[in-house]
């Protein structure tokens, strides 16, 4: 048999390695790396009004949740699965005593303690020993927020500067349409592929500016001069590109701690501090959903503010128009549930990509260590976070 030259079937399909995904910085779930740095955090898991008195479904880094509210009006976050014998709380009801399974009755108030088990002796003698898994939750900004860490390194909710500080005739309001994956509600990929989107300036004008037609405005198609740098709470990218009457705009996109997207709008109607966050909520390994909340003027802004390709909204796109006019919800699903990096060819234009990886591996390790990581804070007096993100206008000439 002839020796096979490799030079030239170099890159063969069948010589190709098949590498696995690096579990650290992508699987979520309790006990892992990256399962443990998001669990000292904060994340929105609804909004405001999810919590009712019909019990709801919910999943969040990994785990099966219901959400309820008590007939004091406080919600409530606890395991799908009754304490008893297992089967789902969904089905429960919520009366004086709490949410009541529908199996054998055992109700259980917002922080798990069970208060009533009609089957036993005298309601229950032994009921104040039970607890059913149950989470701390905050509401604001018109969401809800859980805390799914150590009990003992519970930090305040941050607060942020842009949706604290409202002219008169503003009002937040919460969305939780995935605003920013350019998709549908539940993205079905790992969270990360859409979190580095964030940092990653160069594709605006590709696969906005010219897959999928002119998506934003003329200005967003140009190849852009970006610098990254690393701040305190995560990565910061801006972006210039040359604006007419001899002026430049300077765009900054940032990635924050824990999985904050902080961009200011594609379209550029105006230039000024972003005026809404996104956070991208991991589902499990290979879901993740986004919640946003934005100041705005107009009902229902946040919902009108979402991509259109070829004129449609995701959802009302035929399978040809999204093969010729792909968004990111495409990009990032297409690199397959869990991308594996370790298969990837890195360039120039990738720097924020490999930044926000080493800043995340930092992180990760802290925690690992017995360490607080960035961004948590137990100072019930701190001050509202500011975000450097938005679109501004500088009046000199474009110099690339």
């Amino acid at each position: 048999m002839d020796t096979i030259d490799h030079e030239q079937y170099a890159g063969s399909g069948y010589l190709n390695q098949s590498l696995p995904y690096d579990p650290t910085m992508t699987e979520v779930t309790r006990g892992t790396p990256m399962g443990e740095l998001l669990r000292r955090y904060w994340h929105p898991i609804g909004l405001n009004s999810h919590a009712t008195e019909t019990p709801k479904k919910v999943s969040a880094l990994g785990e099966d949740l219901i959400l309820f509210r008590d007939r004091q009006g406080r919600p409530g976050l606890v395991h799908a699965n009754c304490c008893h014998r297992g089967t789902t709380l969904y089905y429960g009801k919520v009366d004086e005593d709490g949410l009541r399974c529908c199996y054998h009755g055992w109700a259980f108030d917002v922080e798990g303690h069970c208060t009533s088990q009609p089957c036993e002796p005298n309601g229950g003698r032994g009921k104040q020993k039970i607890r059913q898994p149950w989470y701390p939750l905050k509401e604001h900004y018109g969401l809800i927020f859980a805390y799914m860490g150590p009990p003992d390194r519970i930090p305040i909710l941050p607060t942020y500067e842009c949706l604290e500080v409202l002219a008169e005739d503003e009002f937040l309001e919460a969305n939780d349409t995935s605003v920013g994956s350019g998709g549908p509600v539940i993205v079905d990929c790992n969270w990360l592929q859409h979190y580095e989107n964030v940092v990653d300036p160069y594709h605006v004008p590709i696969l906005h500016g010219s897959f999928s037609g002119t998506q934003f405005t003329k200005q967003m198609g140009a190849m852009p001069d970006v610098e990254f740098e690393q701040v305190e709470l995560g990565i910061k990218v801006t972006s210039l590109r040359p604006l007419d009457g001899d002026r430049t705009h300077r765009r900054i996109t940032m990635a924050v701690l824990p999985t904050l997207r902080v961009v200011p709008s594609p379209r550029v109607s105006e230039f000024a501090r972003v005026s809404s966050i996104g956070w991208v909520l991991p589902i499990d390994n290979t879901a993740f959903r986004i919640y946003t909340c934005g100041r705005t003027r107009e009902e229902g802004a946040m919902t009108k503010g979402r991509s259109r390709l070829n004129g449609k909204l995701w959802e009302e796109l035929t399978p040809d128009e999204h093969q010729k006019f792909p968004g990111d919800y495409e990009a990032h699903s297409g690199q397959g549930e869990i991308a594996v990096h370790a298969n990837e060819h890195l360039g120039q234009s990738d720097v924020g990509i490999v930044m926000l990886r080493h800043f995340l591996k930092k992180q990760v390790d802290a925690v690992m260590e017995g360490k607080n990581p960035v961004g948590v804070s137990f100072n019930k007096n701190d001050l509202p976070i500011v975000l450097e993100a938005g679109n501004y206008a500088i009046d000199e000439p474009y110099m690339k």
